[in-house]
């Protein structure tokens, strides 16, 4: 297994202490099983605000290859805990860059377009 990036490590307990949070609607926990071993995770992801009030958008700053985006996909969705509540979401599946930064709001998509892609989930 490939050694997971530095800023990746050195972000990783700030952002499970404040995801999911009511007050801090930028980070969320994305709750999954592992593909093969059906282990449980919870893995703190920021979400990426969008028009389309019936998705929601996470990047994949280490790439489409992520571990726990391929889990999600695998298994057609996920439970996200984000705005203080758990949500069911469904129909997985990972976009490139440029369709991720169309589906971004307009303020931030100059840091989606450096994203290898993201993952889009509809709310159930």
């Amino acid at each position: 297994m490939a050694e997971r990036p530095a800023a990746q490590r050195a972000f990783e307990p700030v952002a499970r202490a404040l995801a999911g949070r009511r007050w801090f609607p930028l980070w969320a926990v994305i709750h999954h099983h592992g593909r093969r071993s059906g282990t449980e995770y919870a893995t703190p992801i920021a979400v990426i605000p969008t028009a389309d009030k019936s998705i929601v958008l996470i990047g994949l700053p280490w790439g489409t290859n992520t571990n726990w985006a391929r889990n999600v996909v695998a298994a057609r969705g996920a439970d996200l805990t984000w705005k203080g509540r758990t949500i069911r979401t469904t129909d997985p599946r990972i976009v490139d860059s440029p369709e991720a930064t169309e589906l971004a709001r307009p303020f931030v998509r100059f840091v989606v377009r450096r994203m290898p892609g993201a993952i889009v989930l509809r709310i159930a």
